[in-house]
């Protein structure tokens, strides 16, 4: 699994004008699904969500983990995370899990999510979605499982 973490001080997700999903201060997480991927691979995943140090200590530096600061979690599946971009101008998306094999896994990371985590949200699995953030710093990484 890929995922793109964004540390934020506000996230939403819109489909058709409607804000599904919303967090104040936390972390925006665009979640890409390959074809290899089991839930031991979300798993994995969470447990660095959760607890990568991305937020400011006392002293400014990045050593307080989403929960250590009560932040958000909002998930939002992206499967263009894992297209094959290594060739050619436009992307190939054979390097991503089908469309079900993506929500099941998807729909698995954010169920354990919410058993982890006490503020979680999402946008809408295969929707056409309009995503809002305010990227706080701006802090973001790329995170493979």
């Amino acid at each position: 699994m890929k995922a793109l973490l964004q540390r934020v001080s506000a996230a939403r997700v819109e489909v058709e004008g409607e804000v599904v999903g919303a967090i104040d201060q936390g972390l925006l997480v665009l979640v890409g699904v390959e074809p290899q991927d089991t839930e031991a691979s979300a798993d994995k995943l969470l447990h660095k969500l959760v607890n990568y140090r991305v937020f400011a200590d006392a002293e400014g530096k990045m050593n307080l983990s989403l929960g250590a600061v009560g932040g958000g979690l909002l998930l939002v599946s992206q499967f263009t995370l894992a297209a094959d971009t290594r060739s050619g101008l436009r992307p190939s998306f054979s390097t991503a899990a089908s469309p079900a094999r993506g929500e099941e896994l998807f729909d698995y990371l954010v169920e354990q999510a919410r058993l982890k985590h006490p503020q979680v949200a999402t946008g809408r699995f295969g929707a056409n979605m309009q995503v809002h953030l305010v990227n706080d710093g701006p802090v973001t990484f790329l995170l493979e499982s």
